[in-house]
């Protein structure tokens, strides 16, 4: 345990923001699983379960290593990401959009993800860990290769299935656009 006001300090607390963020998604992923309609991308969100699983046993080992005691710190920006998610599959979309939806929803969990690790992995090399570094970036590659499936299941197929299945919106006037913009902001 390093001085109070430090680097290393922050550094434990993203690490315990991003240990919340991982568990958090562990309880969301087999829903995601299940309200899929796509094998491909049911089978995509179980083998990101088993991955998230393995982010979470890497960060208690890292929490071990560094003799820090192993708890979350509630990450209310995953938690925001994961509901606005969720509000997707209560639009009484079709399911191949709720597919759709649920890739974007997954892409901003990814990135999220992918932020929270790109910082750990800057912070570790300036306090001066390389272990933990390093089992950083093997969590932060491992968010990258999912952010790219899911942009590859997207492309292949399931946004465009998503676009066939589903009336065109009809166009909107400019003044009506900025009215439903203002109207969100003053609910804000």
């Amino acid at each position: 345990m390093n001085e109070s006001g430090t680097l290393y300090e922050a550094f434990v607390e993203q690490l315990r923001d991003t240990y919340d963020a991982e568990c958090q998604v562990l309880k969301v992923l087999p829903k995601m699983a299940k309200a899929a309609s796509s094998p491909k991308l049911q089978t995509a969100f179980e083998t990101h379960l088993r991955e998230t699983k393995g982010h979470v046993e890497r960060l208690e080992r890292i929490f071990g290593s560094l003799e820090e005691e192993v708890r979350g710190k509630h990450c209310s920006g995953m938690a925001g990401i994961l509901k606005e998610g969720s509000a997707a599959l209560s639009n009484g979309f079709d399911e191949r959009t709720i597919d759709a939806c649920l890739i974007a929803a997954s892409q901003h969990v990814e990135h999220y993800e992918m932020a929270s690790y790109g910082t750990l992995v800057a912070w570790s090399h300036c306090v001066g860990n390389q272990h933990v570094s390093d089992l950083l970036q093997e969590t932060l590659l491992e968010e990258k290769a999912t952010d790219l499936k899911l942009s590859a299941l997207a492309e292949a197929g399931i946004n465009q299935e998503a676009a066939v299945t589903a009336p065109s919106p009809a166009p909107r006037t400019q003044a009506k656009g900025v009215r439903a913009v203002k109207a969100a902001a003053r609910q804000h």
